[in-house]
Formats: structure tokens, C-alpha cells, sequence
């Protein structure tokens, strides 16, 4: 969709809408294929593969990387562990926390579900990963992101 400036309107009402449309479906239907090969959703493999890939990570690791309350996040891990996918270990440095690491059969089934997640993203995108603006696109997210979690901008409060 263009984004067009009207008397000083740049749309970005549209773009907002059409970038967290774009994400909510993507999401969903990585959700959805997820579930069906793994019994896992995007939200748990997000979880599992940013501990694969930060290990001695804390929960606050966690909310702040995915921008999500402690509590909230906190909860999430607490399913993870149930599942045997997650354990808690003492923190040396801090009493108060634990470290999270990935069992052996958390880091089997991610490493199972990012191929799965992989695969599906690609079918999502197919059409338009060889769109010659893809690369300018994919640039542009990344500096937005980049200067919102610089900024910490949409941080939980709480």
C-alpha cells in the first residue's frame, strides 16, 4: 500500500495498520503450524529459541527482549518448565534470580520447530521475497526496531 501525504499527512495511520496487521497474520499462522507439528505456539518457541541462543538468561532477560511484563513472561516460563523444556538454576551472582537453561528436550524441540517455523515463513513470503524493494524494507524495520529498544520505547511499566 503507498503512503500518501495529504496536507501534511503521511499515512502513517495506514502504515501502522498495515505493519501490525502483517504481524498479527504472520504470527498466527506460524501459530497454527506450530501447533499442529510441535504442540507448541510462536510465543513458547520465541521463548525457547532466545534461550538456545542467550543461555544464562534471567526472566528479566526475557521480558526485556520481547518487551513483555516480568510477570507475564515469568508465567510463560513457568509453562515451559512444566513441559520439562526449561529449568531454573541458582544465579552465583544474585540470589534473587535464577538462570534459565534449556533441558535436552527443550533444545531438541526447538531446534525441530525452527526448521518448521523456517519452512512456513518462507511459504508465507514467497511472493515477496524477491520484490527488489524487500531488502530496503527489511533494512527499514531494522532501524525502526533498532531505535525503539535504543529509546526503550513500549517497555512494560510494570
Amino acid at each position: 500500500m503507498a503512503y500518501k501525504s495529504t496536507g501534511g499527512s503521511t499515512g502513517l495511520p495506514d502504515f501502522f495498520s498495515d505493519l501490525v496487521r502483517c504481524e498479527t497474520r504472520l504470527y498466527n499462522a506460524l501459530n497454527d503450524s506450530l501447533r499442529e507439528r510441535h504442540a507448541i505456539v510462536t510465543s513458547q518457541f520465541e521463548c525457547l529459541r532466545h534461550l538456545r541462543d542467550h543461555p544464562g538468561s534471567r526472566v528479566a532477560d526475557l521480558a526485556a527482549a520481547f518487551a513483555v511484563g516480568i510477570g507475564a513472561t515469568s508465567k510463560s516460563v513457568d509453562r515451559l518448565e512444566k513441559h520439562g523444556w526449561v529449568a531454573r538454576q541458582p544465579n552465583p551472582s544474585d540470589r534473587r534470580s535464577s538462570l534459565l537453561a534449556l533441558t535436552d528436550d527443550g533444545r531438541e524441540l526447538v531446534d525441530a520447530a525452527e526448521d518448521t517455523f523456517t519452512e512456513r515463513l518462507a511459504e508465507l513470503l514467497a511472493d515477496i521475497l524477491d520484490d527488489p524493494s524487500m531488502p530496503a524494507v527489511a533494512r527499514t524495520l531494522a532501524t525502526l526496531r533498532s531505535a525503539l529498544e535504543r529509546a526503550q520505547t513500549g517497555m512494560p511499566t510494570g
